[in-house]
């Protein structure tokens, strides 16, 4: 049996950086399947909007697969409205339709309720609404009828039903091709970049600073979120990095075995990982990340704000 957190590794590699003449020849044999996948898409964008919303609405999202700081860009956009709302699919969350994960004053439910990405949107942001539903529109009304002044839609992109202002996040480095589903990374044309109301390159629009709380002498480091090697560059010194497939739940068992092989003192993890693994009384040390954008950004997503 093909290990899940090694097919997730290899996927990885095989959509963002093709290297190997195996991965290249694959990508060739599935373009067919890339043609088939791109006319879908266009179909759906050829919709009309049908949905305009009471309250202005963000969408944060990108064109690949994968993480490229969503959820930390809205974070640092939503944090500065008092009556903002997030709202996102919840996905692998063990629940179905709208729930309200985060009320004005409190947090109404589990992890494994709201997903791991909304629960980390409930303890980050103290003045806002967390919303999940599979339908952003029902989501977004219910913000609206709870109060809500504006909406910040994660990884909304794709929904062009909804009148919105459409962020992208261009990440970096970028994919090695730029090719659709399956032969490449990309789940929209690339194109489409010059379609979005406003661009932010994770290179040189976002700037990153970690601080680990709770650091120990001898941290193992183990996360569940798209594209790991994308922490090296903030890692303190770690005795091994164990990577799961992204969204991946944890149990207290396969930690405890990932302490004891490396004799480690703490895990070290994302917030994201953190939401799922603090139930479990073991020692954590969480790579906690700021990030400040560029003022134009905040500027650009105020005066949408102001002028809706």
């Amino acid at each position: 049996m093909v290990n899940k957190e090694y097919l997730a590794k290899w996927i990885e590699e095989y959509l963002f950086e093709n290297s190997s003449i195996f991965q290249k020849l694959l990508s060739f044999l599935l373009f067919h399947l890339t043609v088939v996948y791109c006319f879908l898409a266009f179909l759906k964008k050829s919709f009309n909007l049908s949905y305009i919303p009471r309250i202005p609405v963000i969408s944060i999202g990108n064109l690949t697969v994968g993480g490229s700081g969503k959820t930390p860009v809205t974070i640092e956009l939503a944090k500065k409205y008092q009556k903002s709302a997030v709202v996102l699919r919840g996905y692998k969350r063990k629940s179905k339709g709208l729930v309200v994960i985060k009320d004005w004053e409190r947090i109404l439910c589990g992890v494994d309720v709201s997903g791991d990405e909304a629960m980390l949107y409930a303890k980050a942001l103290k003045n806002s609404l967390v919303i999940v539903c599979e339908k952003r529109e029902i989501a977004i009304e219910k913000a609206y009828s709870m109060g809500a002044k504006v909406v910040f839609l994660d990884d909304g992109h794709s929904k062009y039903h909804i009148k919105k202002m459409d962020i992208l996040i261009k990440p970096f480095p970028e994919p090695a091709n730029k090719f659709c589903l399956p032969s490449g990374a990309y789940r929209a044309s690339y194109k489409e970049y010059k379609s979005a109301d406003l661009i932010i390159d994770e290179k040189s629009d976002i700037k990153r600073k970690t601080i680990v709380s709770n650091p120990t002498e001898k941290m193992v480091l183990v996360t569940a979120i798209a594209k790991p090697k994308r922490l090296d560059e903030f890692l303190p010194k770690v005795c091994a990095k164990v990577y799961f497939e992204d969204h991946h739940f944890f149990t207290k068992n396969e930690l405890e075995e990932i302490l004891k092989k490396y004799d480690a003192a703490s895990i070290l993890c994302t917030g994201k990982d953190a939401v799922k693994m603090e139930g479990f009384g073991l020692k954590l040390s969480v790579l906690e990340l700021d990030i400040e954008l560029k003022k134009d950004i905040k500027i650009a997503v105020d005066a949408y704000i102001k002028d809706y």
